[in-house]
């Protein structure tokens, strides 16, 4: 759990591209930090789930990152442990933001195929806000009958504005803060950033659409 008054780290601590250097305030999640977390939840993962045919499903844009490097320490223990999860991957793409704003509607894009799901789906999410984003999936996903699902989420976010949603997997509990960086975008910005920051106010101008 990142605490709501965590001081994060200075960004000359860390290697940020330089294009970036005035939009951030600070590091809040550093990159090594992201990976270790992420090689426990695949281990959680394969504990629960190990045996099981698990359809795995990426949720683009912000999830790319996350994804590849959580098959990446599945594939790895797949490879070196008694107990294994076979794998196959299924992409879909989600819009529910304008600029810093989460909105009410929820567009889903590259469900065309969801029918075609069975077994067991673990549904890989970037970040959860509001959690109307993952509840719109989680309806959409049931309409296919799968077996079973499990969503596994890099970031859940305390807000007032949260439907009370928690995924069944959590890296780390975030404060309202708006978040860019390993994937997590602001306007399409910031994906190539390896660290999870806060955004500064000049920057939300800077790149608003």
């Amino acid at each position: 759990m990142i605490a709501d008054d965590e001081k994060g780290h200075d960004l000359d601590l860390f290697c940020v591209p330089r294009h970036y250097e005035k939009d951030l305030d600070k590091v809040i999640i550093p990159h090594g930090l992201i990976m270790d977390r992420t090689e426990r939840l695949a281990r959680d993962i394969i504990r629960d789930m190990g045996g099981h045919h698990i359809v795995a499903l990426c949720v683009l844009k912000g999830g790319y990152k996350f994804f590849a490097d959580l098959l990446d320490y599945i594939k790895a223990l797949n490879q070196n442990s008694d107990k294994s999860v076979p794998l196959t991957v299924d992409f879909i793409r989600v819009k529910s933001y304008c600029n810093d704003k989460s909105t009410n509607n929820v567009r889903v894009i590259g469900g065309d195929e969801l029918s075609s799901l069975s077994g067991k789906v673990s549904l890989i999410s970037d970040i959860v806000e509001t959690g109307r984003t993952m509840e719109t999936l989680l309806s959409l996903l049931s309409e296919c009958n799968p077996k079973m699902v499990k969503v596994v989420s890099l970031l859940v976010k305390r807000t007032p504005r949260s439907s009370g949603y928690r995924p069944d997997y959590i890296g780390f509990e975030v404060p309202d803060a708006f978040l860019v960086g390993y994937a997590l975008d602001y306007n399409e910005y910031f994906r190539d950033l390896s660290h999870i920051c806060i955004l500064n106010d000049q920057a939300k101008e800077k790149y608003k659409v």
